[in-house]
């Protein structure tokens, strides 16, 4: 019963940060855009470098 409630838990866990990398991810690409439309090119390079995190991020979670 133990071992449920934890596989329980963790699966809302999971589920949880699934959502808030979607946000992130939806966030960076607002500002990726924004960045591209001003010719900011530093701004887009850390936006494209936090799009590869949250990618990582989602194909360790199954999210993607």
């Amino acid at each position: 019963m133990k071992q449920l409630m934890h596989t329980i838990k963790k699966k809302d866990q999971e589920q949880q940060r699934l959502a808030v990398l979607r946000l992130e991810l939806n966030y960076e690409l607002a500002v990726l855009y924004e960045a591209m439309q001003n010719d900011d090119n530093d701004q887009a390079r850390k936006c494209k470098e936090q799009l590869k995190r949250i990618r990582n991020e989602l194909i360790q979670l199954n999210g993607l």
